[in-house]
């Protein structure tokens, strides 16, 4: 185990950075696509796609999924993504010949930290093509759609983790860009990791970017056989994550968004007892994610937001 999402086989990442914004893109290697479900929270949200995954709806299976910065504009990061794996026969079967590929999506929104360039449909295209690299582990952290997370008055990022549940693995790949707290301001110690602490004078001394539509959003993944109401029920678990690393969390001002995917094709589900362990590490996994994305995050003296090593005691 990597501690990376592509611990759960059958899913490739891959990014594209801008300076101070980018797009992940969590492709699904199979071209018929893992079986999804979203859960989406706080009061600013910002996705594509997201009602298809309803447990009600007819599709249940996407083909990737696309992180973007950029707001609302980096929606549009999805649609070459799309355009991509149409290229690559690779989609949703309509109608003979005609395939379309889903790909659901969520942005940041990280428009105040350094430049304002906007992620559109190429970044999406390379983001996609960047995805076809074989790469081992969870790679560099200040990446693709977290190139300008900030996580409370620190940097924020990319941040992955994975855990073992029984016979099969959970993990998780985050955005994280809350406008709520990593760091207890009492000690100085991360909420979700209280080995690990900032010097408290220097963290009290930092301001935060201005709030506005701020979120953390994310995928989790499983190899287990999930139904799709079971893959809601991952999706809802892991927001408790969030909230053990992030205090306050889910604030009108964010707009956290996971989506949960089951790579597996037994269609049958697991039983409730196997279904618990799974959300439990879906938590687990999603805070660790957090804690990897703040504290990975590397510095840098173009962005006005303080990485967490910089301050680290």
């Amino acid at each position: 185990m990597s501690g990376s999402l592509t611990d759960v086989p059958g899913l490739a990442v891959g990014h594209h950075s801008m300076e101070s914004t980018g797009v992940t893109v969590i492709r699904v290697t199979d071209s018929d696509g893992a079986l999804a479900a979203v859960d989406v929270r706080g009061g600013g949200p910002g996705t594509r796609e997201t009602d298809l995954l309803d447990p009600h709806n007819t599709v249940e299976r996407v083909h990737a999924i696309a992180l973007s910065g950029g707001s609302a504009f980096g929606l549009a990061a999805a649609d070459g993504v799309m355009r991509g794996l149409a290229q690559r026969k690779v989609g949703f079967p309509v109608t003979q010949g005609i395939r379309i590929p889903i790909v659901p999506g969520a942005v940041i929104f990280d428009l105040l930290v350094g430049s304002q360039r906007l992620p559109g449909a190429a970044q999406g295209v390379e983001a996609l093509k960047d995805s076809y690299r074989v790469e081992e582990g969870p790679g560099p952290h200040s990446i693709g759609a977290g190139c300008g997370a900030s996580a409370g008055r620190l940097r924020g990022g990319v941040g992955q983790a994975s855990v073992k549940v029984g016979d099969y693995r959970v993990a998780a790949l985050v955005v994280a860009n809350p406008v709520g707290e990593v760091v207890n301001p009492q000690d100085g110690t991360l909420w979700g990791a209280p080995d690990k602490s900032v010097d408290k004078e220097a963290f009290s001394q930092l301001t935060a970017p201005e709030a506005a539509l701020n979120t953390t959003i994310g995928v989790i993944a499983t190899d287990a056989p999930l139904t799709t109401p079971q893959a809601k029920r991952l999706a809802m678990a892991g927001h408790d994550g969030i909230s053990r690393a992030v205090r306050p969390a889910h604030l009108p001002l964010d707009g956290d968004t996971l989506f949960a995917l089951s790579t597996a094709w037994q269609p049958l589900g697991v039983g409730v007892p196997v279904l618990s362990y799974l959300c439990a590490g879906a938590a687990q996994a999603v805070e660790a994610a957090i804690v990897d994305a703040v504290v990975s995050a590397a510095p840098d003296e173009d962005l006005n937001v303080t990485a967490y090593r910089e301050i680290a005691s």
